[in-house]
């Protein structure tokens, strides 16, 4: 008795490698931080993208609220209100008496006074710079988080094999303009 085979044909699937495209992973990264490194399937470098975003926003926070508070501050030294007195909370160690000429007219000292409103400025500007150097570095990261997308997908197939080969030997060459031979070093870099 002879018995018929069954065969089955298998199709074998082949896995296509994944290869990102530099310039969809450029366009995700430019449409919504984060996403040219989710598209690259480099997923550990999301919270890095965030955390610099966070880190730089908690600054741009700190700053302008700081600038916010001097400025007020200044507002109040230079005004003749005698109710608004947000600076004494700035000026320690310093009697009132001293450099208020609002509060105490007889007995402030006008150089006080003058130290104390060049004082409130250095702070309004110091916290204004630093906001506005703040929202540079926004911009700047946004920018290295869209050129990290780009270079990843770029060399993400980049193969770095043991066929590399470097090799310093020295060289013989004449040197110009002299009949006698001069020691060079030449590179060979061998693919």
């Amino acid at each position: 008795m002879i018995f018929a085979q069954d065969t089955i044909s298998v199709m074998s699937r082949k896995s296509r490698t994944f290869k990102p495209e530099p310039l969809k992973a450029t366009m995700l990264a430019v449409a919504f931080p984060g996403l040219g490194q989710v598209y690259n399937r480099k997923y550990w470098k999301i919270p890095i993208v965030y955390a610099g975003f966070g880190g730089i926003i908690y600054s741009i926070s700190f700053n302008t609220t700081y600038h916010n508070r001097f400025m007020k501050a200044y507002q109040d030294f230079t005004d003749k209100i005698p109710e608004t007195a947000s600076y004494a909370k700035f000026i320690r160690g310093t009697d009132p008496s001293e450099y208020d000429p609002v509060l105490h007219p007889d007995t402030y000292n006008p150089s006080t006074s003058s130290w104390v409103r060049d004082q409130l400025l250095l702070r309004v500007d110091y916290y204004k710079k630093y906001r506005d150097l703040s929202y540079i570095g926004i911009a700047a990261w946004y920018l290295l988080s869209i050129l990290d997308a780009n270079v990843d997908a770029s060399l993400f197939n980049f193969d770095i094999s043991n066929n590399l080969d470097l090799e310093v030997v020295p060289e013989q060459v004449p040197a110009p303009g002299s009949a006698g031979a001069g020691l060079h070093l030449s590179l060979k870099v061998t693919f």
